[in-house]
């Protein structure tokens, strides 16, 4: 067996034979900084553009030994290393052939860039799926998962399919459609399929779902029926409008029907939410003072949580710097949304008892807005 098999059937065994909440709690014992500077060494050490884009700016790798000299590296962004260095130069050995798949990026701002992965990246990715269909109890209820999402070279449809047929090898009782973003081929899967299973799940860009759900309102789809839950990416919203889909399909509470995913073509799902963080949500969307003090603007910005050891995430001036790994590692890269990071204590202390931090999804991560 080669090296590169014998690591995708480790990264395999160790998917489906981890619980979640022992995935969940890692941070708690280990912490994000031991894992944040392995990345780091081992970029240096594989990945040829870092190890240049590093000389260049007369930097020695060796003594980066904490967090505090990790953080005084320079920000990496799609300017200065991205389009600056060859995509296979970006990836580890400097050898595109060793990653099973490319997708591209919508190119919302500026030429699509192409991302490389394998599957040992989609399944550090399959958590933060699994997160929100183990809220949705989806472990213990037939489930019919319609990808709706655009399909083919763009990054959404294809990473989440292959995400959610991860969880259903893991023993999630979960079947993926992919009709993809074609309204009538979602209605009819929903119909034919929906009676089969205790609950769907639409996933897709959140005007689009609700866009679906309007249509098939219109052509006489009984949602509640079907009693769907929704998964969404690409936009944020309002509480109000939450509110308003979950009528429209039965959904009775928004926290445990719905979830958003924070996500990007270059560092895949960073986070998302739980029925913990829409809670909160919730809680500041009905008190604008208290939003203003916490998010800096009474405009609620979406807030999810994280897993640290899988992405860390730091502030720069008001705006988000994210690691990770992937197919093209990120180490301090530059995403640029407006934001901040928020610790599980911290924000417990802002709230009090005034919102349950209990019950199934609420994991003690920490929050990004």
């Amino acid at each position: 067996m080669s090296t590169r098999s014998e690591q995708i059937l480790a990264a395999l065994q160790e998917f489906l034979s981890t619980p979640l909440a022992e995935r969940l709690n890692r941070h708690r014992h280990t912490g994000g900084e031991a894992h944040l500077l392995a990345l780091f060494h081992t970029a240096v050490e594989q990945v040829p553009a870092y190890r240049s884009f590093l000389a260049a700016q007369g930097i020695d790798a060796s003594v980066i030994r904490s967090l505090a000299d990790f953080q005084r590296l320079p920000l990496t962004t799609k300017q200065n290393y991205m389009r600056a260095y060859p995509l296979a130069e970006r990836c580890r050995d400097g050898d595109l052939s060793q990653y099973d798949m490319l997708a591209m990026s919508s190119g919302s701002t500026g030429t699509p860039m192409i991302w490389p992965r394998t599957v040992i990246h989609e399944l550090d990715i399959a958590y933060r799926f699994e997160q929100v269909f183990h809220a949705f109890r989806a472990d213990e209820r037939s489930t019919l998962a319609v990808v709706c999402f655009a399909m083919g070279a763009w990054v959404g449809g294809m990473f989440t399919a292959a995400c959610c047929r991860h969880l259903a090898a893991k023993g999630y009782p979960i079947t993926v459609a992919t009709p993809g973003n074609k309204k009538e081929e979602i209605f009819r899967v929903v119909r034919e399929l929906g009676p089969d299973y205790d609950q769907i799940v639409l996933l897709g860009y959140p005007p689009y779902i609700k866009d679906v759900i309007d249509g098939g309102r219109a052509d006489g789809m009984a949602w509640p029926r079907y009693v769907p839950k929704l998964v969404f990416a690409g936009e944020v919203f309002s509480e109000e409008w939450r509110d308003l889909v979950c009528a429209r399909i039965g959904a009775e509470d928004p926290a445990t029907a719905t979830a958003s995913l924070y996500g990007t073509a270059d560092g895949g799902v960073l986070g998302n939410e739980t029925p913990l963080s829409i809670r909160l949500r919730k809680y500041f969307a009905a008190r604008p003072e208290r939003a203003r003090e916490v998010f800096g603007e009474s405009r609620l910005p979406t807030l999810v949580q994280y897993d640290p050891v899988s992405r860390w995430f730091e502030v720069h001036d008001g705006t988000l710097v994210v690691s990770g790994d992937g197919g093209v590692p990120l180490l301090r890269y530059h995403i640029a949304d407006k934001g901040g990071v928020i610790a599980y204590e911290e924000m417990l202390g802002l709230v009090g008892n005034e919102v349950e931090f209990g019950g199934r999804g609420a994991w003690p991560l920490p929050f990004v807005y």
